[in-house]
């Protein structure tokens, strides 16, 4: 059955908001008339399993960018199911946030909204941190993750919001599953984007892009996302997007828009302003740059003079190999193993590693191998024994500012290109800069991430060395060396 075949009991709830709840903030005093993007998904809901009566949602995730009042619709269904829903005897809602100050912005909103209306105010009591239905025995009270242990809250209905600021998912995992003994159990969850598909969000977002598209069948989870989806390639200042994305356009300020566009950095107007993931928090190279540098008229051929780079790993990391065109400095991936999603038995398949290195010195004419020679050390002399030139170059420390920022320069410049290989893309999206008491360095956001930037690292190396060839002119002496 499609989504619009289901009887819903959204229009219920739009008439609700519109007979008894008014607006805070600049807009106090005014009937909370729930725009069309927000009648859509109040339909989605609510939506009605017809065979047995009851809620078909269990879990649902609405993504919308700031200032599109999704918090205002958040403290709206709170108060609607304080006060109208009878799927339960004594509901219990809950707000819920990873810090208190965030859960209390959508409370102190349904506060507000209880305390505007005289019929509301007459069956409510309203406490610091709790409201009351004096009728039904209902309560709704606010949590946060800083709370500490949430076990024993037998909610009928959740309000998770800003879920991408949780580091975990306990708090959510806690309030979900005191609801088992609920009849018609509803959390709703509410957000931005975030920048980490391994995150609590990141998960339940990827649920959802699979639900909707059919990947997963799944009535129970109910989905809507406002905002581009994460593999499209978003130009910031566009304004066209600003206005695709922000479901509440027409009530926005877009001088406002352009100011925050100028004063805040991308990959947070990104996430906050356009509600797209970014790959990393605060990315290392501008966005826009790396994909300017992809030149399709250019390609790696058989007996090309290149640099080869390569960083590897034993089973937590990605593994890649690259080669740099020493003439005109044409970047391309050679081979990246990575390990398979829930493999954790998986191991770098080591001799499969060394045979495609050796494939690469065939195939091409190799001025040099440089790598990182962290478990790879017998590889490496393997190849140094057979003849090959290699450079071995550690990447801790402080050694790696200098082909760092030769690489961000010659991506600034556009004097490196590459023919736009997505894996090498996403590793570069990955990538963020880190300083500390050793220097700026690149990495990734933290060790256990699944985030890999390796052929970055292995892409940097290259180029500083293909650098250094074209400016010197007479070749390195071939034997290995530790920089």
């Amino acid at each position: 059955m499609a989504k619009a075949d289901f009887p819903t009991k959204g229009p219920i709830v739009v008439r609700f908001c519109e007979q008894f709840l008014t607006l805070n903030g600049s807009f106090a005093g005014r009937p909370f008339v729930p725009l069309p993007w927000m009648a859509d998904v109040l339909d989605d809901i609510y939506r009605i399993n017809p065979d047995t009566g009851r809620r078909l949602r269990r879990t649902y995730l609405l993504g919308v960018p700031r200032k599109n009042a999704k918090s205002t619709l958040g403290a709206a269904l709170a108060v609607y199911h304080l006060v109208m829903d009878r799927s339960d005897a004594e509901p219990q809602i809950i707000s819920a946030a990873s810090t208190r100050d965030q859960a209390r912005l959508v409370f102190n909103m349904a506060r507000g909204m209880v305390e505007s209306n005289q019929d509301l105010a007459a069956i409510c009591k309203v406490y610091r941190s709790e409201i009351h239905n004096t009728q039904t025995g209902g309560v709704y009270k606010v949590v946060s993750s800083e709370a500490g242990s949430v076990h024993g809250i037998n909610p009928s209905c959740v309000i998770i919001d800003e879920f991408h600021a949780h580091r975990n998912d306990e708090l959510m995992v806690a309030l979900t599953t005191g609801s088992a003994m609920r009849s018609e159990p509803l959390t709703v969850v509410i957000s931005t984007a975030g920048h980490d598909m391994d995150s609590p969000l990141g998960k339940l977002y990827s649920i959802g892009r699979k639900v909707e598209s059919g990947e997963v069948v799944d009535e129970s989870f109910g989905f809507t996302w406002f905002g581009p989806r994460e593999e499209e390639d978003v130009a910031y200042d566009d304004e066209a997007l600003w206005k695709k994305y922000n479901p509440s356009w027409d009530l926005m300020n877009i001088e406002e828009f352009r100011s925050t566009s100028r004063v805040t950095a991308e990959s947070e107007f990104i996430r906050y302003r356009l509600n797209g993931w970014t790959a990393t928090q605060d990315a290392w190279l501008p966005a826009g740059v790396w994909a300017a540098c992809r030149d399709k008229s250019k390609k790696l051929e058989q007996g090309d003079r290149v640099i080869l780079g390569f960083d590897g790993s034993f089973s937590g990391d990605a593994t890649a190999l690259v080669a740099v065109r020493v003439d005109d400095l044409h970047l391309e991936p050679v081979a990246l193993w990575e390990r398979p999603d829930g493999d954790k038995a998986w191991r770098v398949p080591v001799q499969n590693v060394e045979d495609s290195i050796r494939a690469a010195f065939e195939l091409f004419t190799v001025q040099e191998l440089v790598a990182d020679p962290y478990f790879f050390q017998v590889t490496l002399q393997r190849l140094e024994d057979s003849g090959f030139p290699v450079i071995e170059f550690p990447t801790n420390g402080n050694r790696m500012h200098s082909p760092t920022k030769t690489f961000f320069d010659s991506v600034l410049d556009g004097e490196l290109s590459h023919n736009g290989d997505p894996a090498l893309a996403r590793h570069v999206a990955n990538t963020i800069i880190k300083h500390d008491a050793r220097g700026s360095r690149i990495g990734k956001e933290y060790r256990a991430s699944t985030r890999y930037v390796d052929l970055t690292v292995a892409s940097v190396l290259a180029l500083g060395r293909a650098r250094a060839w074209r400016e010197q002119e007479a070749p390195r002496e071939a034997t290995v060396h530790l920089l």
